[in-house]
């Protein structure tokens, strides 16, 4: 989740000063989270140098550009980038816009904890060279994990499901290939059983009388030569 807002001209009413060396303290209004209510505060400006001025500011907001902090209990960054901390240094009204959305960033956390969906696990503000603010918030519908196991489970279960799938799908195939396998062997053992003791013999000769002998005894296995013959016809 993403939110972006670009703020500007920024009003310079309400605002005194003081000047200490090269630094300029301006006692100014700022606005806060609350819509229409505003508060006291000085900033400074004025500054030689980025390093010096992002200390001061971090002196105000512990949580600028620090790294990881916690809000609400929510691990929380707030990063300003140096470029425009530069623009900001010398400049009164770019750096009321900062520090009013500085000053107001534990409010806003505090307001996204308590109306995001789910459980935030992360949240973080940025703003960029050229003043953009981002929010990005991180969190999870499952804060005790009980989605996540039942989820767990339920692939398990679909893992365990195809699984037994698969090995019905073999068992079936083993079967029907030993079925056609016992289908062929009793076929063969029929065909086998039904020319057992048969045979089939051939014989030729010069009549009806000669293959007729030849055929006897080609069949009794002794086999004689044709013999007699049929007369011929004149």
């Amino acid at each position: 989740m993403e939110i972006n807002h670009i703020y500007s001209n920024y009003a310079k009413s309400g605002t005194s000063t003081a000047k200490e060396d090269h630094v300029t303290t301006s006692t100014v209004e700022l606005k806060t989270s609350k819509p229409g209510v505003t508060k006291t505060e000085q900033i400074n400006t004025g500054y030689n140098n980025v390093n010096d001025y992002a200390k001061y500011l971090q002196g105000k907001y512990s949580y600028m550009n620090t790294g990881v902090t916690s809000m609400q209990g929510v691990p929380t960054t707030v990063s300003v980038s140096g470029a425009f901390l530069k623009k900001c240094m010398n400049d009164p009204e770019k750096a009321k816009f900062l520090e009013e959305n500085l000053a107001a960033i534990p409010d806003c956390a505090k307001r996204a904890v308590a109306s995001c969906q789910g459980t935030l696990t992360n949240l973080s503000y940025s703003v960029d060279e050229n003043g953009n603010i981002s929010a990005v918030v991180s969190g999870t519908s499952d804060p005790d994990g009980k989605i996540a196991r039942e989820n767990a489970q339920r692939r398990v279960k679909e893992k365990k499901a195809a699984e037994e799938q698969a090995a019905e799908r073999h068992r079936e195939k083993k079967a029907k290939q030993e079925q056609t396998a016992k289908r062929r062997a009793e076929r063969k053992q029929r065909m086998e059983k039904r020319t057992e003791g048969t045979f089939t013999r051939s014989a030729v000769g010069a009549d009806v009388k000669s293959v007729t002998q030849n055929l006897i005894a080609a069949a009794s296995g002794a086999w004689s030569p044709a013999g007699g013959k049929f007369d011929r016809m004149a």
